[in-house]
């Protein structure tokens, strides 16, 4: 966000309503992030989650500030991790690695939800979100809303320690390679946050992750307008 200020790419207004966008995603988003996979390890078999404060839609059970921050100023952030005890499933691989991928889902539903508000908007109230000031604005918000949604999916599952989607790689990896994973997760996410920084700094995306957003995009929202096109039909 904040780079893209500086470059001069934004108006005023598009401005404020990615700012009201990303501080919704902080304050209920993520804490909804946070939830899916607490409640899913608690279905699983984690009870212990339920004396640990996780269970609860409260910003302040799990926002972390620093990654509010990376999130305000360049749109990947985080929440804190809901502490989960694989030993408490049934199978702690496919517990961790189901519990994990709900987190991103629950991303999904939320920019399927923004997606539905917008084609709505566009279907029952025509022309207002092109054609007047409050309208543009609200188009600004909701874009801004649903695109960081979808980035922070996909960015969550992106397979390297200790994001979501490397739960989902260890269920198929042996028993060493996890351990070893685990050990140096701290660098490996500090070598994907430089190479996030270096290639932003170059515009240049991370590979694979343009196109996964774009058509993610596409199909949610082709999926949240079907009913309106059904119902022109």
């Amino acid at each position: 966000m904040l780079s893209l200020i500086l470059q001069g790419s934004f108006t005023f207004e598009s401005v404020v309503a990615g700012i009201l966008a990303v501080l919704l995603i902080i304050f209920l988003i993520l804490p909804f992030h946070e939830w899916a996979h607490a409640f899913t390890a608690y279905l699983l078999g984690d009870k212990s989650i339920k004396y640990r404060g996780r269970l609860s839609l409260n910003p302040l059970s799990h926002i972390d500030p620093m990654g509010a921050l990376f999130l305000l100023l360049i749109g990947f952030g985080w929440a804190k991790p809901v502490p989960v005890d694989p030993r408490n499933f049934k199978n702690p691989k496919l517990g961790m690695a189901v519990t994990a991928i709900m987190g991103p889902i629950a991303n999904l539903v939320a920019a399927f939800i923004g997606l539905l508000i917008l084609n709505s908007l566009e279907f029952f109230y025509n022309g207002f979100l092109d054609y007047t000031e409050i309208g543009v604005f609200v188009h600004y918000f909701l874009d801004f809303y649903i695109s960081c949604n979808i980035i922070l999916a996909v960015f969550n599952l992106i397979p390297i320690p200790p994001l979501d989607g490397s739960k989902v790689l260890f269920l198929f990896l042996p028993d060493k390679a996890v351990e070893f994973m685990y050990r140096y997760q701290q660098v490996f996410f500090l070598c994907l946050f430089v190479f996030i920084f270096l290639s932003r700094s170059n515009n240049i995306g991370i590979p694979g992750l343009s196109w996964i957003t774009s058509s993610l995009y596409n199909g949610l929202d082709w999926l949240s307008s079907l009913p309106f096109r059904l119902f022109i039909h």
